[in-house]
C-alpha cells in the first residue's frame, strides 16, 4: 500500500498492511482453494469506507478491535473467516443520519463477494451476519451470530476511560442531534441494552465482559440522566 492510500484509510502504514492482510487470508479461506481475483483492491475499497470523515468511532480501530475480538471467540464459532469478513462489511456503509445503514452494507456485500470469488453459501451468510448487527439478538445455537455480536459489544466492557471515550466518539458521530434529544434516545437504548438477560451470549463474552458492561452503562445512564 501506498503511503497516500494508506492514510486515505485512516491508519498508519503498518496498520493498514496488517489489516489487508488479515482481510486476504480470511478471503482465501472461504474460497476454498478456488480461484479468484486479487483480494488487495477489494481490502483497500473497504478501508477507504472505514476512514470516511463521518465516523469517530465507526473507524478502523473499531474494525480492528472488532477482528481482535473475533480471534478470541473463534473457536465458539462455526465458521470464523465468515465471521472476519462480515466484520469488514458491518459498518461499510455508515452514515449517523440514516437507518439502513445494515442492509446497504449487507447489499455490499453481496455485490462484492461473489465477484471476489466467495461462494454463494459464505455470501449470504456474511450478509446474514451484517443484517444481524440491527438487533444483536441472535438465536440461539447461532454461534456465528454469537461471536460477530459479542465482539462488536465488547466495547462496553472496555476499561472506563476507554468507554468513556467510545461514549464521547458516539455523540461526535450525532453531532447533528441537539444535546436533549441525544440525551433522550442514548438513554433508552441504554435502558434497553441493561434489561436484556444478558449482553454478551458466547460463554467467554458472558463471564469476561458481562460485569463490567453493565457497570459501564449504569453509570453513562447516570451521567446521561442527571
Amino acid at each position: 500500500m501506498t503511503d497516500e492510500s494508506a492514510h486515505e484509510s485512516g491508519s498508519s502504514p503498518d496498520a493498514a498492511d496488517a489489516l489487508r492482510a488479515r482481510w486476504s487470508d480470511a478471503l482465501l479461506a472461504v474460497r476454498g482453494g478456488g480461484t479468484g481475483p486479487d483480494p488487495l483492491p477489494y481490502a483497500d475499497n473497504l478501508l477507504a469506507r472505514w476512514a470516511e470523515p463521518q465516523r469517530r468511532y465507526h473507524t478502523t480501530a473499531h474494525l480492528t478491535a472488532v477482528l481482535d475480538r473475533i480471534d478470541t471467540l473463534a473457536g465458539h464459532a462455526a465458521a470464523a473467516d465468515a465471521v472476519r469478513l462480515a466484520a469488514w462489511f458491518h459498518d461499510a456503509v455508515y452514515r449517523p443520519d440514516r437507518s439502513e445503514n445494515e442492509e446497504r452494507s449487507a447489499a455490499l456485500a453481496e455485490r462484492a463477494l461473489p465477484e471476489a470469488g466467495v461462494p454463494d453459501a459464505v455470501t449470504a451468510e456474511v450478509a446474514r451476519l451484517v443484517r444481524l448487527t440491527v438487533t444483536h439478538d441472535p438465536a440461539g445455537g447461532d454461534t456465528n451470530g454469537e461471536v460477530l455480536c459479542d465482539a462488536d459489544l465488547a466495547i462496553l466492557a472496555a476499561a472506563p476511560k476507554e468507554y468513556a471515550a467510545y461514549a464521547a466518539q458516539v455523540r461526535d458521530e450525532y453531532g447533528f442531534v441537539p444535546d436533549e434529544a441525544f440525551r433522550s434516545g442514548r438513554a433508552a437504548i441504554l435502558r434497553q441494552l441493561l434489561g436484556l438477560p444478558r449482553l454478551f451470549r458466547t460463554p467467554h463474552g458472558f463471564a469476561e465482559w458481562e460485569p463490567r458492561a453493565r457497570q459501564n452503562l449504569l453509570t453513562e445512564l447516570e451521567l446521561l440522566t442527571r
